[in-house]
């Protein structure tokens, strides 16, 4: 079997619908994806209505986060997600305040670009985004198609990069509160790219078993970002923590040069996974 549990669509910063990210997974000859979208389950419905017959899609989550280390500055992380209840309350309305606080980040960077003279409109940004989670990747976007960057990374780069002129915070969910939201919604939370160095700044081993503490069920271990030696770090962490473990693409279309189905996981810590959520079910045949 051939599984992938990471990948974005226009519901969030992707660039192909549900319907377009699946028939690309089918394409690709995965066996199962996973829709993580940012923040929202907006695309659950979608996906389900457009699921090719024989590809398993697992309902899911990628959410904004923070790790707070002590006397530091705090670190972005994200929590992945699976096989939650979407209307579970307490955790619907912190997505909900997730998403408006991408939003409004994301209309200050434009409003400090357009006052610099950058050629970006939030109208124009908001109808490109046609009803999705709308954010940096957004902003990005726009300078790409208003020829300020070449690509969404060069922009992420420079005039986007967390320490760039136009970067804004946004008040994330501490990562041990989103993980207790997602283990109360019957959900599995995952720890994504957790040693992606060249995202920026990671947690160390202790954050992590701390998390683990707090309930978190599994690490990302096979992805596009990780070295060799992250992955076997990665790998051994989980064995000695009793978490188990994923690979995927962490695919966002056109938006990013990773394919679809890049990494996979194996399939027996996919029905690790599968046995632990008990919020909502895996769409299959």
């Amino acid at each position: 079997m051939r599984i992938d549990l990471h990948t974005h669509t226009a519901v969030s910063d992707g660039t192909d619908s549900p319907a377009e990210m699946l028939a690309t997974a089918r394409a690709a000859g995965l066996d199962v994806v996973a829709l993580t979208d940012h923040d929202t389950t907006a695309g659950w419905d979608a996906a389900e209505a457009a699921r090719p017959p024989g590809l398993t899609v697992v309902p899911g989550i990628e959410l904004s986060c923070r790790w707070f280390p002590g006397d530091q500055s705090p670190i972005s992380v994200h929590l992945l997600g699976y096989l939650f209840d979407p209307l579970h309350p307490v955790f619907a309305a912190e997505r909900a305040r997730l998403r408006e606080e991408r939003l409004s980040r994301a209309e200050r960077m434009v409003e400090a670009l357009a006052a610099d003279g950058y050629p970006v409109m939030w109208a124009e940004l908001v109808a490109h985004a046609a009803g999705g989670v709308v954010g940096r990747p957004h902003v990005a976007g726009a300078l790409v198609r208003a020829g300020v960057v070449d690509t969404v990374e060069q922009a992420f780069g420079s005039l986007l990069h967390h320490r760039g002129p136009y970067y804004v915070a946004k008040a994330d969910t501490d990562v041990r509160q989103g993980i207790a939201l997602v283990r109360a919604a019957g959900g599995v939370p995952v720890f994504a790219h957790g040693l992606a160095t060249a995202r920026g700044r990671v947690v160390g081993d202790e954050a992590i078993a701390a998390m683990a503490a707090a309930g978190l069920l599994g690490l990302e271990v096979d992805h596009p970002d990780h070295t060799d030696e992250q992955r076997a770090h990665l790998r051994s962490l989980a064995t000695d923590l009793d978490l188990l473990t994923t690979g995927s693409s962490d695919y966002h279309g056109s938006n990013k040069r990773t394919p679809i189905g890049a990494c996979t996981t194996d399939p027996a810590q996919f029905e690790r996974l599968l046995a632990a959520g008990t919020g909502t079910a895996a769409l299959r045949d």
